[in-house]
């Protein structure tokens, strides 16, 4: 019985740790052979040392799963706590400057980036960090804070800072963090991500672009009333909130009326 547990334990490891090569073959391009991946990748390492440090984080040995976690900080630059949960196919890019929490849980196939951050706000006991679902991507230095939940194939753009739940197939960007909709589409399948997450939409853009447009408009009125005429009525857009400000604060996810 021993020995077939040994081996059912050494036979999870061996397909772990393939899926884990598999995954970062998939996921970047840069991956040129097995050899490479095993010694060239900081976000593997990573994740095996975890994987040490969090059994011995279940079994109650807290102070050696935290040396083996600053062991690998130190290795990698990566410092995940040995209290997260992290599910299988996880990959993160490059990963200098990445930091994970004690109670972070992270699904399956899910995609970091380098300077991600998936921590806490502050001294509260519990659970104070992120759940992550499957097949979410969070893109260059972005930081998502507390204990939200990110949605089933969201995606984080990069430098976005996320403090409140994300609903599953969405994108975040900005600071403070703005969902938005990218084509209208939802993930087909979360287990294999699009990785091609810099395409995305710019609200603070489009209400600036808003601005422009406004502004023009109403320099538009001035010229006609100085020059004596009835200023032209202004163009009915389809889907236009009544107001100027009402339509910024749709665009940038505020409350309408509150104030811009």
């Amino acid at each position: 019985m021993v020995r077939r547990s040994l081996l059912g334990r050494l036979g999870a490891a061996k397909r772990s740790l393939g899926r884990d090569i598999e995954v970062a073959r998939e996921r970047d391009p840069a991956a040129t052979s097995l050899a490479e991946i095993l010694l060239c990748y900081p976000g593997l390492h990573a994740i095996w040392l975890h994987r040490g440090a969090h059994a011995l984080y279940r079994r109650g040995l807290r102070t050696p799963a935290r040396v083996v976690s600053q062991v690998g900080r130190a290795l990698t630059g990566i410092e995940i706590h040995p209290g997260a949960t992290i599910g299988p196919g996880f990959f993160i890019d490059h990963g200098m400057g990445v930091v994970i929490g004690e109670t972070t849980e992270i699904g399956e196939d899910v995609t970091l980036y380098q300077g991600v951050t998936l921590g806490g706000t502050g001294k509260d006991v519990g659970k104070r960090h992120p759940t992550v679902r499957d097949g979410v991507i969070v893109g260059t230095g972005a930081s998502v804070l507390g204990p939200v939940e990110i949605g089933e194939g969201a995606k984080v753009g990069a430098g976005a800072i996320v403090i409140k739940d994300v609903p599953p197939n969405t994108t975040v960007v900005g600071n403070p963090g703005r969902a938005v909709v990218v084509d209208g589409q939802k993930v087909r399948d979360v287990h294999h991500p699009d990785i091609d997450h810099v395409r995305l939409p710019d609200p603070v853009a489009e209400a600036m672009s808003r601005l422009v447009r406004r502004v023009a408009e109403l320099e538009r009125d001035i010229e006609h009333m100085r020059a004596g005429r009835e200023p032209r009525p202004r163009e009915a857009r389809e889907g236009d909130p009544p107001g100027a400000q009402d339509e910024i604060a749709s665009i940038l996810g505020l409350n309408p009326g509150a104030g811009i």
